[in-house]
């Protein structure tokens, strides 16, 4: 967007998990719009140490709301990201003001069955909280201790790292570790024993293998592919011992047995290992972090509406003194409801779709959202639903009134893809949950983003024409007109 001059239409940069991620690397460089190379060189570089990221994990083990949040936030930050971001997010509020405005988002998981209002949580520079309800805080004070209002105790603020395992928390949803499950455990209905089994199973080794990619010692490599190899064989002879009728006590007893066959199988590579690190980290893991998979606790925050007197708040976030922040993705993938009705005045969304899951699911999802939340949204043709197996690379739903328009790409299409069965191969290619892309993985995508926006260039140049149209049509009787906002999500 940046090469076809169209990045500073923008005034907004919107997303929810892994985009955040982008988000936070790109916003880490004051000057990211006119310097778009350092972002994607930082990915192909040498990434984190595990010492450091244990600095900082150590550090982090020691608060009140020590969570699975920190652990994921730290290993993905250093596997992935290949930084060690520290700054703040209120920092960006200072910032270069040609950058589009952050928004990043998160829901709240404390309350499944709450009003669907006390869901949707947005966090910017300057402010953090609930849009459906108004109701913020000052990012900065995020996590702090509040009673009816009032500032108890000032906490310090929560840096990117650990925001970015809210932000990208996908594996706090528990049917997103099936994926990772061999089948015979998870077929059929899951009781309580079985399912703390799964959590504790697939979280160990989706940390483990974060952990690898942050070590480089090969003798140390080697020992962790050795205890993930130990976890699978077990999990692999527990299927033929498995009785295929059981109550439900027997079951609960049968996966106790088996999460102590997990514990005491990382204990013993503790003791096997050299001392250093490694040895301390997957210290930490058996102490600390296992635990708090049992209990199955992320993004544990301190509740700013806690007893607050001054707003009609629903009773769930009223009488409880922290609530649990989560990847948005796992309700909405794209960040549509940061965009929709007054306090933004959004003229056009641009959202390049990169979810995984049906095609236009995250539209569909964000257009019953906002039926619910009673906000505007464009009409969607049920027809366009019809080309989900093998879209277009463009589609324009025209918003009318207070209906934003959104220009929707999905990132495989008809233009990279031959047929069906290319797009579907595509899909799995990229999939979301695999270890850190190669440099060549990495630059094919991003040829293939640059290409759509190249290829759909005139469209987006005519719907920003319109938009700052309709802006003007807004402000007739005023001498002037402010920029029309216009966001990327």
């Amino acid at each position: 967007m940046k090469k076809d001059g169209l990045l500073d239409t923008l005034l907004y940069l919107g997303g929810v998990s892994g985009s955040t991620w982008s988000m936070s690397s790109l916003y880490s460089d004051p000057q990211w719009s006119t310097n778009m190379n350092t972002a994607v060189s930082k990915l192909s570089g040498p990434g984190v140490e595990l010492e450091q990221a244990l600095g900082w994990l150590t550090e982090r083990a020691k608060e009140e709301h020590f969570s699975l949040t920190d652990v994921w936030g730290v290993l993905t930050s250093a596997a992935f990201m290949k930084q060690m971001d520290l700054r703040h997010l209120s920092d960006d509020a200072g910032q270069n003001a040609t950058n589009p405005y952050p928004i990043y988002s998160a829901i709240e998981n404390s309350f499944s069955d709450g009003p669907i209002e006390g869901k949707w949580f947005e966090m910017s520079p300057h402010e953090s909280g609930f849009p459906e309800m108004g109701l913020f805080i000052e990012t900065s004070l995020l996590g702090s201790k509040f009673q009816d209002g009032r500032l108890l105790e000032k906490k310090p603020e929560m840096d990117m790292v650990k925001l970015q395992g809210i932000f990208g928390s996908a594996l706090a949803d528990v049917d997103i570790i099936r994926e990772f499950i061999p089948s015979w455990l998870v077929s059929g209905q899951v009781d309580r024993g079985a399912e703390e089994y799964l959590r504790v199973y697939g979280t160990t080794q989706r940390l483990l293998v974060l952990t690898s990619n942050t070590v480089n010692d090969p003798a140390a490599v080697s020992d962790l592919n050795g205890l993930q190899k130990i976890l699978k064989d077990k999990v692999n002879h527990n299927e033929s011992v498995l009785p295929e009728s059981r109550s439900l006590e027997e079951s609960e007893d049968i996966f106790q047995q088996r999460i102590a066959e997990i514990l005491e199988s990382v204990q013993a590579c503790c003791l096997n290992l050299e001392d250093g690190d490694l040895k301390t980290f997957v210290s930490l893991l058996t102490e600390q972090v296992l635990p708090l998979i049992l209990k199955w606790e992320w993004g544990t925050t301190n509740n700013f509406l806690y007893q607050y007197q001054d707003f009609p708040i629903p009773s769930c976030l009223h009488r409880k003194e922290s609530f649990q922040l989560i990847d948005a993705g796992l309700f909405i993938n794209v960040s549509y409801p940061s965009f929709l009705g007054d306090k933004r005045d959004i003229d056009l969304i641009i959202a390049p779709e990169f979810s995984a899951g049906n095609m236009f699911e995250t539209l569909t999802q964000a257009r019953d959202y906002a039926a619910e939340v009673n906000k505007p949204f464009p009409k969607i043709d049920d027809k366009v639903l019809e080309e989900r197996d093998w879209p277009k690379d463009c589609y324009v739903f025209e918003g009318k009134d207070k209906e934003p328009t959104i220009v929707y790409l999905p990132l495989f299409n008809r233009k990279n893809c031959k047929d069906a069965e290319e797009f579907s191969e595509k899909m799995e290619e990229f999939s979301t949950f695999q270890p850190p892309y190669s440099e060549e993985k990495m630059l094919s995508l991003l040829e293939m983003v640059k290409s759509n926006i190249k290829n759909n260039k005139e469209t987006l140049l005519r719907e920003i024409n319109k938009a700052v149209l309709r802006r003007q049509n807004k402000r007739k009787p005023e001498p002037y007109f402010l920029p029309y906002p216009c966001c990327l999500l």
